[in-house]
């Protein structure tokens, strides 16, 4: 890669391939369009290669492209850490964040944590499946609590509890007095969340992939998932810890019985190893998994 490669046009590509749109890249990115298509030239020269291929049918990538794009957003996040790192710094702050997925609750890891480090500042981020490790590569988060699946390139985990998984169902339903449920009692519902978050969920048809894909792009967080199952828009699959903590009256859960338990880890990016990294993972682990 030529080594006068910025950033800016980094930015740039990665817009354009998220959007597959120069136009809406362009309104993202808050610059003319025409700016826009030169500084993509520019970096194709520089790199020797096509990155989009443009035709009456829309913008595509090419597999340069493609490949690209995995290193852009790596190196555009750890650049995002840098900044965030050093503004930090410069604020005179001693802080270190915890980020945790919903359901997991941080409190007895932070209290050991803080008897050998009282000074420290000690924040904490609540994240979603989508970025529950992306949190660790921008820096926003020190350590992150994780639950399978999760991409672990980049990253050094230690497990730490795993626990059973549960279908979340809206109050009336004909499956919450059944005396078990497993994974085949669920084959004709929509599921309301992304599919490789539930990696053994079956491959629905077209049709019902388009319902259900519209019904994902509705719901984000665990509140607004349940809010869809209340309603009988379909189903969600959540760790127990998670249908616990997000308890209401019109959904009820039910453990699945063949479905494998989910594990928790805790992770940290790999070239951010320090002493108090090694002390919040070492408090993490002095904590007792939930009964």
């Amino acid at each position: 890669m030529n080594a006068d490669l910025d950033l800016r046009k980094l930015r740039y590509f990665a817009a354009v391939a998220d959007t597959l749109s120069f136009g809406r890249a362009a309104e993202q990115l808050r610059i003319a369009q025409p700016v826009l298509s030169r500084q993509i030239r520019a970096l194709e020269q520089e790199l020797g290669m096509q990155l989009f291929v443009r035709d009456t049918r829309g913008t595509e990538l090419t597999d340069n492209g493609r490949l690209l794009l995995t290193e852009a957003r790596s190196l555009l996040a750890s650049a995002a850490a840098v900044r965030r790192r050093v503004a930090i710094a410069a604020r005179g702050e001693d802080v270190f964040t915890v980020g945790f997925m919903p359901g997991l609750t941080v409190t007895q890891a932070v209290r050991i944590f803080r008897r050998g480090a009282q000074s420290v500042d000690v924040r904490v981020l609540r994240t979603g499946w989508e970025e529950q490790v992306a949190v660790l590569h921008d820096g926003r988060a020190d350590v992150s609590y994780l639950r399978e699946p999760f991409n672990g390139a980049g990253i050094r985990t230690v497990f730490l509890h795993e626990e059973p998984r549960v279908v979340m169902l809206p109050a009336g339903h004909p499956l919450v007095g059944a005396d078990h449920v497993a994974m085949a009692d669920l084959r004709s519902e929509t599921l309301l969340q992304d599919p490789s978050a539930v990696p053994e969920w079956p491959t629905p048809s077209p049709n019902r992939a388009a319902v259900q894909g519209s019904a994902v792009r509705k719901s984000r967080t665990v509140e607004e998932k349940l809010e869809l199952v209340a309603g009988g828009a379909g189903i969600a699959i959540l760790p127990l810890s998670t249908a616990r903590f997000y308890r209401r009256p019109d959904v009820n859960f039910h453990v699945i019985t063949d479905l494998a338990p989910t594990a928790v880890h805790i992770a940290w990016e790999t070239s951010r190893a320090s002493e108090r990294i090694t002390a919040f993972v070492e408090a993490a682990q002095a904590v007792p998994a939930p009964g």
